[in-house]
Parts: structure tokens; sequence; C-alpha cells
């Protein structure tokens, strides 16, 4: 079992954006909007401590990458996860920017939010050298989708040697068998998977 120090652990959240997470989102997960409470307690627990908090935002546009070929919801006309594009949803008054961290999770000015072309947040990003920086050895990783970025994201972590910890009740996925695999299959070999009253309770 890990002991998690919460002097040297940050929370990862990764791509709770308005186009993975709001009603008719081109890439809608609907399991994502369960997590929400969930996420706002971690949040909650992490920043009454000071401690360290960073968003993922998954970005494309405009110009076409390998990812494309996978999320046809990328390109025009959808262009999905576009910085300043604007977007109407189903649950929610008025146009939101369709890459932004959707409101009800929004980032304090004091936290940094890194933008990613890939799945993975560790890939290509300063996001090692900053947590490097604040002294962080453990990562506590939540957000969206379980299988693609919330994992590479992880595994990223891992492969940095940072430890890294999956919060069950707080990651998500359009396919909840995909879901649990992930959850095993990370657990068996790359870090820990948690509860988010687990995490809570240990920080």
């Amino acid at each position: 079992m890990l002991h998690l120090d919460p002097e040297s652990a940050a929370l990862v959240v990764v791509d709770m954006q308005n186009d993975f997470v709001r009603q008719g989102a081109p890439l809608e997960v609907p399991d994502a909007r369960v997590t929400i409470d969930n996420h706002r307690r971690l949040l909650k627990g992490f920043r009454d401590r000071k401690r360290v908090v960073v968003f993922t935002r998954f970005i494309a546009g405009a110009g076409r990458t390998l990812i494309w070929n996978w999320s046809a919801q990328l390109a025009p006309p959808i262009c999905c996860c576009w910085p300043g594009f604007m977007r109407t949803y189903g649950d929610v008054e008025g146009p939101r920017d369709a890459a932004a961290v959707i409101d009800e999770l929004a980032p304090l000015p004091t936290e940094i939010q890194v933008e990613k072309y890939n799945y993975g947040a560790f890939h290509r990003t300063n996001l090692l050298d900053y947590l490097q920086a604040q002294g962080i050895d453990t990562v506590v990783v939540t957000g969206t989708v379980t299988q693609i970025c919330v994992d590479e994201t992880a595994r990223g972590a891992f492969r940095e040697g940072l430890k890294a910890v999956m919060v069950s009740d707080a990651v998500s996925s359009f396919d909840r068998t995909l879901h649990q695999a992930t959850l095993a299959n990370f657990a068996m070999k790359f870090g820990w998977v948690m509860t988010t009253d687990e995490v809570l309770t240990m920080i």
C-alpha cells in the first residue's frame, strides 16, 4: 500500500473540458459528469492544504495531427477541442470555449494548465519540470478518458520515475469494460488505484 505524503503529492486533473464533459459535446463522456462532485472534494482537499494542483487540456487545431485519424470530430467543421471555438451544450446556458475546463472545476489563477496535443500530459510538455521544481514525487490522477488520456498520463508519470495514483471514482470512460480493465492493469504493474475517500484520508 502506498503511503501518500501530502507534502510531495500533486493532483493532476486530466481533460475535464467542455468538449468531453458537457451534454451533447462532440466527444461526450457522460460518466465524466458523475465524477464532478468527487473532483470538487479532491480539489478542496488539495487546495485547503495548499498543495499543487495541475489541470491538463487536450488541444486540437488548427493543423492536422496523427490523432485526427481516430477522432474525426477534431477536424472542421466540428473543431472539437479547438481553443477559442465557442460551442453551446445541453446542460449549461450560453456558449463555452470548447477547450476550456468546465466551469464547475475552474482552475485558480495560481494553478497551471498544461496544454497537450497528445494523449499523455508528460509528452513534450513542461509538466515534469514543473512538478520537480515543486518537490513532487507522487501524482494523483483524475479526469477523462480512463483508458486514453488518463492512462497515458499516469503511465507517463511512472516512466518518469514518479509514483502515480489513479482515483477510481474520479476517472471516467465511455466504455465501462475498458474503464475497469485499465484500472486493473494499472494497479497490477504501474501504480496504485484508490478511491476519493482513500486519497482524502491519506492527505
